[in-house]
């Protein structure tokens, strides 16, 4: 009875198409919230939010971008590490040649450098589909991780061939580098992340979103009813490698301090697309359900053994998490291909008529 209708009337289309049709759900909403913006940085400590709350959020954002590309709009695509790196690095000359530029509007704008990759890129989608696409998406990722490690002036001519975040400060407070305290940086992470959630909600849930589920379901159908197909990939190429482009300088400048151009190589782009598949193609809060298995089973598989009195080594947590993962991925693709946000919705329906079997 959590799920109760009962009174609930809609007496309008625009009461219809709600964004939460059901009370409970904005309740529910309206908890998370609670817990994410005040419970958590309140009670959560230093391992918490470096191992826990903000990768979660960053890969969420991630996923969130591929998700539209290829949830939403049905463009295979195996390069959004590579996108998250140009975002990354885009961030830094930003923030080394305008010293005195906001963090969060350095961040926000590196994302614009990301889409014009992305939009370069996704060119071939016009002519190409499925597997093709993919690989040349995989084209994408080898060669913009090269032109990280050879061309120079992306990373100020270092030694090292690596971009270190400086010490950012913003009204007195320090939002970036050695100096700033995790705290700081989650709520810039959650400000950031929420922007673009809500933005992602609002595209797909618009004509623009429509669009492209056209374009994913059949494009030529799409193409004879008047939806031009050019616009359509390309926007979809363009505010996903913008979406990604935002995350990967998050996952830099908020979360890991540092980075070389190996940082985002295929691994990371594999990452992102397992966060997708296992969380739901085609859904918003599937991102958030498949970050959080993603991101806490590896600290659950470290924290488990100990908690018991297992003697277990690193490696064999690290062997275990790769087959849990796998065996996960293999899962969600055969029995359930819209991943844990089906199942959420499935339980939601069971408790709208529960007690009744139907």
């Amino acid at each position: 009875m959590l799920y109760r209708t009962a009174g609930q009337f809609k007496t309008s289309y625009r009461a219809d198409q709600a964004l939460f049709p059901v009370r409970q759900d904005a309740i529910l909403l309206g908890l998370v919230l609670i817990l994410t913006w005040v419970i958590f940085p309140l009670t959560a400590s230093e391992f918490a939010f470096q191992t826990l709350l903000i990768p979660i959020l960053i890969y969420a954002l991630a996923a969130m971008g591929l998700n539209i590309l290829t949830g939403f709009a049905g463009q295979l695509s195996l390069g959004t590490g590579a996108f998250m790196g140009v975002g990354a690095y885009a961030c830094y000359k930003l923030i080394t040649i305008f010293p005195w530029m906001n963090p969060v509007v350095a961040i926000l704008l590196s994302g614009v450098f990301s889409a014009g990759i992305g939009v370069a890129f996704g060119i071939p989608s016009l002519r190409i589909k499925g597997f093709y696409l993919a690989i040349a998406t995989l084209a994408a990722q080898f060669f913009l991780v090269w032109l990280f490690e050879k061309w120079s002036w992306l990373y100020n001519d270092n030694a090292s061939g690596a971009i270190q975040v400086p010490n950012i400060e913003t009204l007195g407070v320090w939002v970036a580098g050695p100096q700033a305290a995790s705290i700081t940086q989650y709520y810039v992470v959650l400000i950031v992340v929420t922007l673009m959630t809500v933005l992602c909600i609002n595209l797909t849930r618009g004509t623009l979103g429509r669009t492209w589920k056209a374009t994913r379901d059949m494009d030529i159908a799409a193409e004879l009813i008047g939806i031009n197909l050019m616009r359509s990939k390309l926007t979809a190429f363009a505010i996903s490698s913008y979406v990604v482009g935002v995350s990967g300088a998050l996952f830099v400048f908020m979360w890991r301090g540092a980075a070389e151009p190996n940082l985002f190589d295929i691994q990371l782009s594999f990452r992102v697309l397992f966060i997708a598949i296992i969380g739901g193609l085609g859904s918003i809060m599937g991102n958030y359900l498949g970050a959080i298995l993603i991101v806490g089973l590896p600290v659950v598989l470290n924290t488990l053994p100990a908690t018991f009195g297992l003697p277990i080594s690193s490696a064999t947590v690290e062997h275990l998490n790769i087959m849990i993962v796998g065996a996960l991925i293999i899962f969600f693709l055969i029995i359930e291909p819209h991943g844990l946000n089906q199942l959420w919705r499935l339980i939601r329906e069971k408790l709208i008529i529960w007690p009744f079997p139907h």
